[in-house]
């Protein structure tokens, strides 16, 4: 569980991880090396040092103590308290103060009057809130004896240097490092790109770059895109071939049936209506998403244009207030494709339809909601699935397409880096397709 609580706080990008992988062992063995640097040398330094102050302290105070006045203890001091290089003073009592002082990062302080201490047990307040000097106050018969030296002879000097030093030459190792890897990650980053943008039906330019392997990815990258790009180009030209072909019989059935007196002529000039409608499907579904390129515009007026266009030849559907605005990169073509196709099974299938765009901060949502019978939960998977029809779920009256509606939709959604998603509509009670396209 808890390592399911820490994931949430781990980076999620690729050079944020990288960079996480790089300091993180940093971070740590500066911090263990720090601290076995400081309980090992600077104490075992600094108590040497301070063993070598006790004794002469030792000196100081056996002389103090043999003298019969403050005078005479202080003439019997001063040549030995030079050659030390110690300030001596007798105080009054009242002018000691209580406690210690020490600053709050002066660790070699804290061993200092930690061995002092033990060496000598009498010995008064120790004062180390001067970073160049140490006070100390010793009783003696001729009364408190003040005894100032300095504070290099009990600690190392810039005992922090060799920290700073570490942390550093550490951070700009690191940095090298960091730029380092950035290089080596970039090529990674550029194929993630170009593979999100073809995802979207995008080209970007790009070339195999880095380390071998992905190197080896990003020419698998670009075969990959090669082949599919020639299979679409090849689907493409395939069904406008066949369906060009067919143009030409139907155009002359078309013109000899619309001559003929005959009364079953009409019925079989609707047939044939009905198969220039079925090859106009086909040339839609083999043209998918690649008729136009992407542009910046407002969905909001792509999608009032189309219902528009859809209320002028008399279908029922409604442009409801929208949310959001601004503008995004779309393929006009393509998304009018896919919503004329919408708009015409919800009327097919319905009375009336209804469109709703909603420009989020994330994504791009255009729904089309109809009051038909709606398509079960466990048939819609196949619904978007090319020449999949479900008449008998749905109008079987109004039933006449070849089952590409969704799937042109759907295709048209994928090529922007969307989807198309159905469900039951809540406020008209049948169908509602929404196609999602992430901003």
């Amino acid at each position: 569980m808890s390592a399911l609580r820490l994931k949430h706080y781990m980076p999620r990008g690729l050079y944020g991880r990288a960079a996480l992988i790089l300091v993180l062992p940093v971070v740590l063995l500066q911090l263990v090396v720090s601290v076995i640097f400081i309980q090992r040398h600077f104490e075992d330094v600094t108590t040497q040092m301070t063993d070598t102050v006790i004794r002469e302290l030792r000196l100081i105070i056996g002389q103090a103590s043999a003298a019969d006045t403050p005078a005479m203890a202080m003439a019997r001091m001063s040549p030995t308290a030079e050659v030390l290089e110690f300030d001596l003073a007798f105080v009054a009592p009242e002018t000691i103060p209580a406690a210690d002082t020490r600053l709050w990062y002066d660790f070699t302080g804290f061993v200092m009057t930690r061995t002092l201490r033990g060496a000598l047990p009498r010995v008064g307040p120790i004062l180390l809130d001067q970073p160049r000097s140490v006070t100390v106050y010793y009783p003696t018969p001729n009364g408190p004896l003040e005894i100032v030296f300095d504070r290099r002879r009990v600690s190392a000097s810039a005992p922090h240097q060799l920290l700073v030093n570490m942390v550093v030459f550490g951070a700009l190792m690191t940095a090298v490092a960091f730029l380092y890897l950035r290089n080596q990650l970039r090529p990674i980053a550029r194929l993630a790109v170009a593979a999100t943008a073809f995802g979207r039906g995008q080209q970007v330019a790009y070339r195999p770059a880095g380390s071998i392997e992905v190197r080896a990815a990003g020419r698998a990258f670009v075969d990959m895109r090669h082949r599919i790009e020639r299979h679409i180009e090849q689907r493409t030209l395939m069904l406008s071939g066949v369906s060009h072909d067919l143009r030409t019989p139907l155009t002359r059935l078309t013109l000899g049936l619309s001559m003929m007196d005959d009364p079953e002529a009409k019925h079989l000039l609707a047939d044939v209506r009905e198969m220039e409608a079925l090859i106009d499907a086909f040339l839609d579904f083999a043209k998918g998403a690649q008729e136009s390129e992407p542009e910046m515009l407002d969905p909001h007026a792509l999608v009032a244009r189309i219902v528009e266009d859809a209320q002028r030849a008399g279908s029922p559907v409604t442009l409801c207030p929208g949310e959001g605005e601004g503008e995004m990169l779309l393929r006009p073509v393509a998304i009018r494709r896919a919503v004329e196709n919408l708009v015409g099974n919800a009327v097919r299938y319905g009375e009336r339809a209804e469109v709703t765009v909603r420009l989020l901060p994330g994504s791009l949502r255009i729904v089309v909601e109809d009051d038909g019978p709606g398509i079960p939960p466990e048939a819609r998977e196949d619904a978007v699935k090319a020449f999949s029809r479900l008449d008998p779920a749905r109008n079987q009256n109004k039933g006449t397409g070849v089952g590409l509606g969704l799937a042109i939709a759907m295709d048209v959604a994928r090529a922007h880096g969307g989807e198309l998603r159905l469900d039951e509509s809540e406020r008209m009670g049948g169908l509602l397709a929404e196609i999602v396209i992430a901003r």
